[in-house]
């Protein structure tokens, strides 16, 4: 009971101090972070673009396919009735 009036007599910080506490741990943890130099992003962004252009022509061959499938194969089928 002691241990919970403790707790509670204790103001909670602002928005402003915790906002603050926030900003500080983000440009913490900013500082950590190992950024990748010019080759790596421009390999990577080739990569992408490649992986991009190969999905891309793999959608439209299955569009391609589909649409016969669907588009000229299945009315013949029930031309008939």
């Amino acid at each position: 009971m002691a241990a919970e009036t403790a707790r509670t007599a204790a103001p909670a910080p602002g928005r402003l101090s915790r906002f603050t506490e926030w900003l500080r741990g983000v440009r913490i943890e900013m500082r950590k972070v190992t950024w990748p130099d010019v080759p790596q992003v421009r390999s990577a962004t080739i990569a992408i673009i490649v992986f991009v252009l190969v999905l891309g022509l793999v959608i439209t061959i299955l569009d391609a396919a589909l649409q016969g499938i669907l588009v000229k194969l299945l009315p013949s089928l029930f031309a008939g009735r």
